[in-house]
């Protein structure tokens, strides 16, 4: 198994799928590329039809993933709103790479979704397969295709993003093979030789005590710790700093206890959702996942500090485990809200995973959504970064 990651800034469509073919042959050593993903910001949409073309020349026995983004990740570096192209290329022996394009009727059951899975992948549970995912954000419901793909693949690996950079539908581009679509969601499942893990990043860090939910029904949080769930956040709130008020104001989260009935919570420990709003004559709150009676419940807020620690902590958590030695490649979406406007520094997540997973560079584009696992399910994310770290089942 070998990876490569490139990127190149050149406008021409032509030069630029040259510059990266040329840097990923020298990175391969002329090994055959099976999986090939391709990620475009800046370029005409006609750019595509140069790149699929030269890149079926170059490798002809490839399987291509790609889309236009609203910033590209590759070779090292970040690129934001400005012309790139990157282009992730790996040699899989003893792996099999199987391409998909998915478009269901969004009424369908989630049985009848998760029946769609099986008869259009030809692959078995037993296959223990891993899936990347690109969705396009108008036209598909991550929700729906990520829970019908839990359910027909419950223990499988799911990653990806949100095609981004669009403002609706039919502004994306999403690519497999050499076939374009501007609606769906594209992706590939790998099985075989190949062992994915995830890290998903939320960046956040909690405030306030960790609280028991004492009354809800579905979204809607009533009671906390036997008070009204907006007595507990106004007391909560009135006892932040002020930077830390401010945080909230702007972007008011709270975070699910993924296991409770445990003495202590980390910021790893909460499925990360937005607080959507709030009905003062009740006192109840708007949470953006489905809330529980025995829950363990905590509210968060996010900036670059609590994002930086977040992801090292993870990343050393995976090192400590997995010897980063044992690493041969790795994919990065991360969220459009992230990036160097919103570190301060340019290429802040791909260096960060460079530096701990033993010089391997990721490629992968900013989304409009991150998928990634949290304690065993599947979650469309936000202003999160979620990596898959790949290496031979050998390494186990």
């Amino acid at each position: 198994m070998r990876w490569s990651s490139a990127l190149s800034t050149q406008t021409d469509p032509s030069v630029a799928v040259g510059v990266a073919v040329e840097t990923i042959r020298d990175q391969l050593s002329g090994d055959p590329a099976d999986l090939l993903l391709v990620f475009a910001c800046g370029h005409s949409d006609d750019a595509w039809d140069i790149f699929l073309k030269d890149l079926a020349y170059a490798y002809p026995e490839a399987t291509v993933l790609g889309c236009k983004a609203g910033g590209v990740i590759g070779g090292g570096r970040e690129v934001e709103g400005r012309t790139a192209l990157s282009i992730t290329a790996a040699s899989l022996p003893d792996v099999a790479v199987l391409g998909f394009h998915y478009e269901v009727d969004e009424s369908a059951s989630l049985e009848a979704t998760a029946t769609w899975w099986g008869e259009h992948l030809g692959v078995e549970v037993e296959h223990q397969p891993s899936f990347l995912l690109i969705p396009d954000p108008f036209s598909c419901d991550p929700a729906n295709l990520i829970a019908g793909l839990d359910r027909a693949f419950p223990q499988a690996t799911k990653l990806g993003a949100l095609a981004s950079g669009g403002e609706a539908l039919g502004d994306h581009i999403m690519v497999l093979n050499d076939q374009v679509f501007r609606s769906g969601a594209v992706g590939v499942v790998l099985y075989g030789d190949i062992e994915v893990a995830a890290v998903v990043a939320q960046g956040c860090r909690p405030v306030g005590p960790p609280m028991v939910v004492t009354g809800a029904k579905e979204n809607v949080l009533m009671g906390l710790s036997g008070e009204s769930a907006l007595g507990q956040l106004e007391t909560v709130f009135s006892g932040l700093k002020a930077e830390d008020q401010a945080l909230f104001r702007g972007l008011p989260l709270v975070g699910l206890g993924i296991e409770n009935g445990r003495r202590s919570y980390r910021p790893g420990d909460f499925l990360v959702r937005h607080l959507l709003g709030m009905d003062r004559d009740k006192g109840v709150l708007a949470v953006g996942a489905r809330v529980e009676v025995g829950q363990v419940l905590q509210f968060h807020v996010r900036d670059a500090d609590s994002s930086r620690a977040d992801l090292e902590a993870l990343l050393r958590q995976y090192t400590a485990s997995c010897s980063a030695e044992a690493v041969q490649g790795a994919v990065l979406f991360s969220c459009v809200g992230r990036g160097e406007r919103f570190f301060g520094e340019p290429d802040h997540d791909t260096g960060m995973a460079t530096r701990h997973l033993g010089g391997v560079e990721d490629g992968g584009f900013f989304g409009a959504g991150e998928i990634g696992p949290v304690n065993g399910q599947t979650w469309l994310h936000g202003y999160t970064s979620v990596m898959g770290i790949f290496r031979p089942k050998g390494f186990s």
